[in-house]
């Protein structure tokens, strides 16, 4: 059977946007402040300063709407932005849905997911600061991937802390690090005294985010050349990531269409804030748009989790804010969506969950790999299984709208491809591939170590 392509929306380079948009602006109820991990106060920019530079501090805490892109950032954007909108003809077909379903694609970065869209900004502000070296943990790999490429481009050294069940599910993800050559070290690792209590307490730990977090901190607190770069939940890197939503907001318009239902995977947040958040100021203002943020059920952060204040990663010496989380304790199985395995949600993300904007959903491995295969086999593209959680969602809204009667709009963000993850999807085809629940034990044990605050 041919397959005809789908309809494609594409805007002029000049139409980047110029500036970010910070949601902070127009929140209904501001976030509490973050608070300091030792005193338990509230954080001072100065708390910040060992592992951030100024500029990033700045946007992290400003409630400026509009945040200018730096020329210099936006000059690199250009070599794959603006990322095309989709219309997803062929899936509607197969699903037979009155729903028009869009996409906007971000696997055609040089990094091959959304992440290069904040690593950029972040390698560019540190260098500006005068920082040599950048340590960071990654999941899956997209994150380190994408910093490893925008500090060779800004001339910085990389350490990635890769968390060890994924550096061993996804070897080539190590091999394009290195390509750029950052230094890549599974984690948990006997480098820092982090790594080294897990393995005292566990030696077969298979890691985990929050433990790769806290790794990537003590190192970058420890050398005065070094700074820590994270790629998700900060609203910093949410900020960055709005220019998703923004292009695509821009696309829809060419061909006078608005959804009315956004939808992006949800681990730590960045993806799904990048394309929900710059389309919210008109739900604000009374707009019927629905936002969905998708996880796996092996780490339902927003549909099983606590809205509390918590600490970011498993040896506590990060910031502690409030948000949705499982406990910073909480070890999620090995899922193959490594990227959405973090026990903690972006504060944005959580404030507007908590105050009624945003619905979450939770789906199985099973579930997910089942509509990528429907997806790639009908828009021809394999995604990447984070992706897929955001598919299987927009996949589900299509045949209630063919149950309904109704001509609903749909617009997801297809975040990355899957061309690192062919490994998992073997193992689905030779039926090696389970859902793997999360404990409830384990999650009550997790939640009753939450700070005391």
């Amino acid at each position: 059977m041919s397959l005809p392509h789908s309809k494609k929306i594409i805007l002029e380079e000049k139409s980047i946007p110029q500036a970010w948009y910070n949601i902070q602006a127009d929140l209904p109820t501001p976030l509490d402040p973050p608070l300091n991990p030792q005193t338990f106060q509230p954080i001072e920019p100065g708390d910040l300063s060992p592992i951030f530079p100024m500029e990033l501090i700045k946007q992290e805490v400003t409630t400026e709407r509009w945040i200018e892109i730096p020329e210099e950032v936006r000059e690199l954007y250009k070599m794959w932005r603006p990322t095309p909108v989709y219309r997803a003809t062929q899936l509607e077909k197969l699903l037979d849905t009155p729903a028009k379903i869009y996409y906007k694609y971000e696997g055609t970065s040089p990094a091959g997911s959304h992440k290069l869209n904040t690593s950029l900004p972040q390698a560019y502000y540190n260098q500006k600061a005068g920082i040599t070296r950048l340590a960071t943990e990654t999941g899956a790999g997209q994150w380190g991937s994408a910093l490893s490429l925008a500090c060779k481009f800004f001339d910085l050294e990389c350490t990635v802390y890769m968390v060890k069940v994924s550096c061993e599910q996804k070897p080539y993800r190590k091999s394009f690090m290195q390509v750029y050559e950052a230094e890549v070290i599974p984690s948990p690792s006997t480098r820092t005294a982090a790594g080294r209590h897990v393995l005292e307490e566990n030696p077969q730990s298979t890691g985990s985010l929050g433990i790769a977090i806290s790794e990537a901190v003590e190192d970058a607190a420890s050398r005065p050349d070094t700074n820590y770069a994270l790629g998700s939940v900060l609203n910093h890197v949410i900020l960055h990531q709005t220019i998703i939503g923004l292009e695509a907001k821009a696309q829809l318009a060419q061909v006078d269409t608005y959804p009315d239902i956004v939808i992006g995977a949800c681990g730590g947040g960045s993806n799904f804030a990048g394309i929900a958040f710059p389309f919210m100021p008109e739900m604000f203002q009374g707009k019927k748009t629905r936002f969905i943020a998708v996880e796996p059920d092996a780490c339902p952060t927003l549909t099983k989790g606590t809205f509390a204040y918590d600490y970011g990663d498993t040896a506590k010496l990060t910031p502690i804010t409030k948000m949705y989380t499982l406990g910073s304790s909480f070890m999620p199985p090995g899922i193959h969506a490594g990227g959405l395995r973090y026990h903690g949600e972006s504060p944005l993300v959580s404030q507007l969950f908590h105050d009624g904007f945003i619905e979450a959903q939770a789906y199985g491995q099973k579930a997910i790999f089942e509509a990528a295969l429907t997806f790639a086999r009908t828009e021809g593209i394999v995604p990447a299984p984070e992706s897929a959680h955001a598919i299987a969602s927009a996949i589900a809204e299509a045949k209630k709208a063919k149950e309904a009667g109704e001509e609903k709009t749909i617009l997801f963000c297809l975040s990355g491809h899957g061309l690192f993850d062919l490994g998992a999807y073997d193992s689905y085809f030779e039926g090696r591939l389970n859902d793997i629940p999360h404990s409830d034990e384990a999650l009550a044990k997790s939640l009753e170590k939450l700070p005391k605050v």
